[in-house]
């Protein structure tokens, strides 16, 4: 299985993760960033104000967060250029422990095919419509609603092309994009525990999240938890 780590390479402080990242992940290599920020990279990227999909998205999209999600579609591209069958997408703020990634490596090897996409969250919040399979407390599941975070994942070739293919426009971050299985077409599937863990506090903080005034804060959690209830009315189901 190829590795694709996602990392700018002005990000000088997570340099040395990447570096651990390389040596922790099957046969893995870098891919550069998309900046959100740099006119010329994020040019003719179409972007819309939170209505191109039901429910609405409350918020703005930020540079940083079309960056993150022209950065998937870049590896998603890799996928399907490469003709790999699949292939482990993580950010470089992500830390791993070998012998839960041993047992995780060895269960995506029995049931990955082209068609999946295969999230290994860090943290373990999703419950179960279904589950696959399971090898002591690790379960591979069909989660009801599908959990945020675009940490660490595997992709396969045929969900790379179908999830290309619906975000030549977006309207919301990349994570909460995928939760939408009735926009994308495409199921996402959940393994955990995995041993895997986001470290961005230790490395230079999250390079999507942005301070918000006090002022706006409750109105911003009062927006956030209407999208997230109508997003939890249409679970996955097995």
């Amino acid at each position: 299985m190829n590795s694709l780590i996602i990392h700018m390479s002005s990000s000088t402080a997570r340099r040395p993760n990447v570096a651990r990242l390389l040596q922790d992940l099957p046969d893995a290599q870098v891919v550069e960033a998309v900046n959100g920020r740099d006119p010329a990279q994020v040019a003719g990227i179409k972007t819309h104000a939170g209505n191109l999909h039901s429910p609405a998205y409350p918020f703005p999209l930020t540079p940083a967060e079309i960056g993150v999600f022209q950065s998937h579609r870049k590896c998603w591209r890799m996928i399907v250029d490469q003709g790999w069958d699949y292939a482990m997408i993580a950010e470089d703020d992500l830390a791993v422990s070998s012998p839960e990634m041993t047992r995780a490596r060895a269960m995506i090897a029995d049931h990955m095919t082209p068609d999946m996409y295969l999230r290994l969250p860090p943290k373990r919040r999703e419950k179960p419509a279904k589950v696959i399979a399971t090898d002591g407390e690790m379960a591979l599941i069909l989660p009801r609603v599908i959990g945020l975070q675009c940490c660490c994942q595997v992709v396969g070739r045929e969900a790379a092309k179908r999830l290309l293919q619906g975000s030549e426009q977006i309207d919301r971050p990349v994570d909460t994009w995928l939760q939408m299985h009735w926009v994308t077409g495409q199921k996402l599937h959940a393994l955990l525990p995995n041993g895997l863990s986001e470290i961005a506090h230790r490395i230079g903080g999250s390079t999507i999240q942005q301070k918000t005034r006090t002022s706006g804060k409750l109105m911003r959690e009062l927006n956030r938890g209407w999208y997230r209830a109508q997003v939890a009315m249409l679970p996955q189901r097995a």
